[in-house]
């Protein structure tokens, strides 16, 4: 008997749906593969970069792998591999191929800068990647230059243009950063862009994750102002219904369906209310919410030798303490994160 109750117990532990403390189920992860990048932008890092993880101290692939099954058969069912800049992690295809074996994981995206993508996109597509977000601030060559400090607009252009050659890696999405001084004169022409190509533009709001720590509410270009100054001078656009009460992005198509585009503002309209999202650094630390500062060291339970279950519980004790919300809009209860965002993982 006590054998059929030790057995019912881990079924609970690695089977029952992960929720927090506010009923919010965990259907989301994403999961950082390396602090390094290959870009230095101003929102991001400091212009002479950061001190690089060691090798031994980041997560290997097969422990992100077992972290994936296991988080899969708690309910998780969307996976986001980030950085730092993953690309720059080597044999990344041959983890992504692992992890698209994976049976109940309905979706395996990558967050890039996308300025390996034109070697890579084939092999990205052959291993089983079905999502992908890749960030681009500007369509000015230099504007691009002074927010990345490299000179790779056109590389990331290329990149883009060889994933049309895999429908498998479907949709296309095209993440910009809005900052007021910065971003106004980008609207129209990333506009435009989706108009043209079969992409999905999606503007997101400046939050205080830069290296510097300059940000200010004053910076935040709101997606509200986006979307005026597009129907201004592009046209009328229509809002996509979602049935995913924890998407992050409000969509909208042009008057004529014509181009996609997207306005993610978490610090105007703030969606921590659906929150599905777990994020894990490239060191095996979990984070439940991308301002959070508590983090549960994983990696330490992984090299300890535990068990499934020992491993389950040590995120479900995590994830119950999951925030209600960011607080970016409370004033002094607000309290900046001490990682930027490539050691968050973005």
């Amino acid at each position: 008997m006590e054998m059929d109750t030790n057995s019912g117990n881990v079924a609970r532990l690695t089977r029952e749906p992960l929720h927090d403390s506010f009923g919010r189920f965990i259907r989301n992860v994403r999961i950082s593969v390396t602090d390094r990048c290959n870009f230095r932008c101003v929102y991001c890092m400091p212009a002479e970069g950061l001190e690089w993880l060691k090798r031994e101290q980041i997560l290997s692939f097969e422990e992100i792998e077992r972290l994936t099954r296991l988080l899969v058969s708690m309910g998780v069912n969307q996976v986001r591999l980030t950085g730092g800049e993953p690309l720059v992690r080597k044999d990344l295809p041959l983890l992504i191929s692992r992890l698209s074996k994976i049976e109940g994981l309905k979706s395996l995206s990558l967050t890039t800068n996308g300025v390996l993508l034109k070697d890579m996109a084939k092999d990205l597509a052959e291993a089983g990647l079905t999502r992908i977000n890749v960030s681009c601030d500007s369509l000015i060559r230099d504007k691009f230059h002074q927010i990345t400090r490299r000179d790779d607009l056109q590389r990331v252009l290329q990149g883009l243009e060889e994933l049309e050659k895999y429908p498998t890696i479907t949709p296309i999405k095209v993440n910009a950063v809005a900052m007021r001084g910065f971003t106004e004169e980008e609207v129209v022409p990333f506009a435009l862009l989706a108009r043209r190509k079969p992409y999905s533009i999606r503007f997101i709001e400046f939050m205080p994750l830069d290296a510097d720590q300059l940000w200010d509410r004053e910076m935040v270009l709101t997606g509200d102002e986006l979307k005026a100054i597009i129907e201004r001078d592009v046209g009328k656009l229509v809002e996509i219904p979602s049935d995913d009460p924890a998407e992050t992005a409000t969509k909208y198509r042009f008057w004529d369906g014509k181009g996609e585009l997207g306005f993610i503002n978490p610090v105007s309209h703030p969606f921590c209310r659906n929150c599905d999202r777990i994020r894990m650094t490239a060191e095996g630390k979990m984070l439940t919410c991308l301002f959070g500062h508590i983090e549960t060291d994983l990696k330490a339970v992984l090299r300890s030798g535990a068990s499934d279950e020992v491993l389950a519980e040590t995120i479900r004790r995590a994830v119950l303490q999951k925030e209600l919300k960011h607080f970016i809009n409370d004033g002094e209860a607000f309290k900046r994160t001490k990682r930027n965002m490539s050691q968050i993982g973005g």
